[in-house]
């Protein structure tokens, strides 16, 4: 069994046909997922509801008795305690991990140890694969100190990959704010105009908007909850300017901010916010659709243009070499 599983590997037509087969798969899954996959809506507002419940049962706590109270989920005992004994929050950085995981939607101090805990596994077993397959499976005809310094890059690649994915998962979660973001400040502007409170207000769109983005619904939903439990209702706005780090949604908490304190209107301060991310939404499209030309100058090149030479010039040369 292992003569045939180094004898796959150590085969480059398998290697290809593998690799291959898995860049089909994924792209036809990457195609079918928003087809196959369900609305997440419901999920995630039984999550929210959750966090809820705790933010009002820890602030309760900490008015009756004066102490902190952990009510969030504990993570698995094996990765707190290689993160506790390693002491990986000094030397990872834990400020920098907590601000991308709340950015990436992940809360609590399981999905932090989750993370550092990853950090610390994902370079060694890279280093380790990589070192076992160019020295055992399959070996290069390189020096050694190539060897060395393709191990010590895949290592590197590990340290990255956690990043990697959190930056692509904050990315993703900003790209469907951004784009629900305008229609929800315009209803935000219709019901702080009829009259509503600012809590209202945000309940109310939380619930509309969840068809069109899911994460705003939720960052909304959550905020809904600390206006209402948290002691200093500018943190409330100031935490979700943190957790979604876009500057439209930093603006609009600016002046909510400003409006709670200093008591200025409201409706006039949304209505020139919601018109300018509008405006900056079209700029960024614009600004896309005049960068297209460039960007399909060299597939142009390589691709359309030897195959129009060949259409013109194909028959052409047909009878050429058939008068020949």
């Amino acid at each position: 069994m292992v003569d045939l599983i180094y004898e796959r590997l150590s085969d480059a037509r398998f290697m290809t046909t593998l690799f291959t087969a898995i860049a089909v798969f994924a792209t036809i899954y990457t195609l079918a997922m928003p087809y196959i996959s369900g609305d997440g809506l419901d999920r995630r507002m039984k999550t929210l509801a959750v966090e809820r419940g705790q933010i009002r049962a820890r602030e309760r706590e900490k008015l009756a008795r004066g102490e902190k109270v952990n009510l969030r989920p504990t993570p698995k005992a094996f990765m707190q305690n290689i993160v506790e004994s390693l002491d990986l929050k000094k030397w990872v950085g834990e400020d920098q991990a907590k601000a991308m995981l709340v950015q990436a939607g992940y809360r609590g101090q399981g999905p932090q140890v989750t993370f550092l805990f990853f950090r610390m596994v994902a370079p060694i077993a890279m280093l380790v694969f990589t070192a076992f397959y160019i020295f055992i499976l399959v070996p290069i005809n390189q020096g050694l100190m190539v060897k060395v310094g393709i191990c010590i890059g895949a290592a590197y690649l590990g340290i990255k990959l956690p990043q990697l994915f959190l930056k692509n998962v904050i990315t993703r979660r900003q790209q469907s704010v951004r784009r629900a973001f305008p229609d929800a400040l315009d209803l935000l502007l219709i019901c702080v105009e009829s009259g509503m409170s600012i809590d209202a207000a945000f309940k109310r769109v939380s619930q509309e908007v969840g068809s069109q983005s899911v994460p705003l619904a939720e960052e909304l939903t959550l905020t809904t909850a600390e206006l209402s439990y948290l002691q200093d209702r500018r943190m409330a706005f100031e935490n979700l300017a943190n957790r979604t780090g876009i500057d439209g949604v930093k603006a609009v908490c600016t002046a909510l901010i400003q409006a709670e304190r200093y008591g200025t209107p409201l409706a006039q301060a949304l209505r020139v916010l919601a018109q300018e991310i509008r405006d900056q939404r079209m700029s960024e499209a614009e600004k896309k659709a005049a960068a297209l030309p460039p960007k399909l100058t060299v597939p142009m090149i390589l691709f359309f243009l030897p195959v129009l030479f060949v259409v013109i010039m194909g028959p052409a040369a047909i009878r050429v070499m058939e008068l020949k």
